[in-house]
């Protein structure tokens, strides 16, 4: 195993501790929009968001403690988008990470507060964070917010019905556009909170140590965000070639299906191979965004390993 697969493992293990922990159990009446939060939050994922949420906090010489939280909080709100995205009066998918999706399982009204509920619980992880200061947790749920809302998630989904609709009228850019939002902008938040985490700034106070904490510029949360939207869209160049042409056991779900739909994609573009250096010189750019800091190895090794993923 590389130690990049050795990292997200321990990433995804340290994540799926804290969201059991996190995330409401309990028998009351209400207890099945509990358990569909459960289902469709634990038990499955790459965990690649919480990941960068913590190493954006390492690389700044942060405690990842403090970016813990925060990382859940991205995590709530990615499976949240997945709930919604999967309901037939969306993306219409019944398989999820090789199982049944929140919905086939708890039924189309149940999922969908399953989702609401998802959302609404990550301000509250933020807000309740108690490794951070208040200033901190404020603008990380403005980060989130912004990200999940009309500028953002909610922004690309509504640009993915509309190309849907009309997947003529869709130009490159359009479709670039759309991924911004609706991938890219909650792989920007996960950068950017591990940089709140860290910014000591934000902190108002030197550490119990009496050490300084760092600093963080402008240009260092440019930086971050730099790498977000390159591998994010990279991530999802290489997404809809995996959705073209990869191994349906290894995805969990059936391949085939954009084309099927006529759904607008980079490979209505471009070549395969032509996508392929695409999302090569995207990571290239991330790569290059960080690269400068001393601690960013495993944010280069993410990138080049999201690359030659083939799930």
């Amino acid at each position: 195993m590389s130690s990049i697969a050795e990292k997200l493992s321990s990433c995804a293990a340290l994540t799926e501790a804290a969201l059991e922990e996190l995330l409401p159990k309990g028998d009351v009446k209400h207890s099945v929009v509990y358990d569909a939060m459960r289902y469709a939050t634990l038990g499955g994922g790459k965990r690649i968001r919480p990941f960068l949420t913590l190493a954006f906090c390492e690389l700044f010489g942060g405690d990842t403690t403090a970016a813990l939280p925060y990382a859940c909080a991205v995590e709530m709100v990615h499976s949240y988008s997945l709930i919604h995205d999967d309901l037939p009066c969306m993306d219409d998918d019944d398989m999820r990470r090789g199982r049944p999706t929140c919905h086939k399982v708890y039924g189309e009204a149940f999922a969908l507060l399953a989702g609401d509920a998802l959302l609404t619980y990550a301000f509250a992880a933020c807000a309740d964070n108690p490794f951070t200061t208040p200033a901190q947790n404020i603008r990380a749920i403005s980060t989130l917010a912004a990200a999940a809302g009309h500028d953002g998630m909610i922004g690309g989904q509504i640009c993915d019905l509309q190309n849907e609709n009309a997947p003529g009228d869709v130009s490159f850019d359009m479709l670039l556009d759309t991924h911004r939002m609706k991938t890219g902008a909650i792989i920007s938040a996960a950068c950017t909170l591990g940089c709140i985490a860290a910014d000591g700034d934000l902190f108002g106070a030197d550490d119990e140590n009496g050490s300084k904490r760092q600093s963080l510029t402008e240009a260092d949360y440019a930086a971050a965000r730099r790498y977000a939207y390159n591998i994010g869209l990279a991530f999802q160049v290489i997404d809809d070639i995996l959705g073209a042409i990869g191994d349906e056991a290894k995805l969990g779900k059936p391949v085939g299906r954009d084309e099927s739909r006529g759904k607008t994609t980079i490979l209505s573009f471009m070549s395969i191979d032509e996508a392929r250096e695409f999302a090569q010189n995207l990571t290239n750019d991330a790569i290059s965004a960080v690269s400068s800091y001393p601690r960013s190895e495993m944010l280069i090794e993410l990138a080049k390993w999201l690359l030659t993923r083939d799930k």
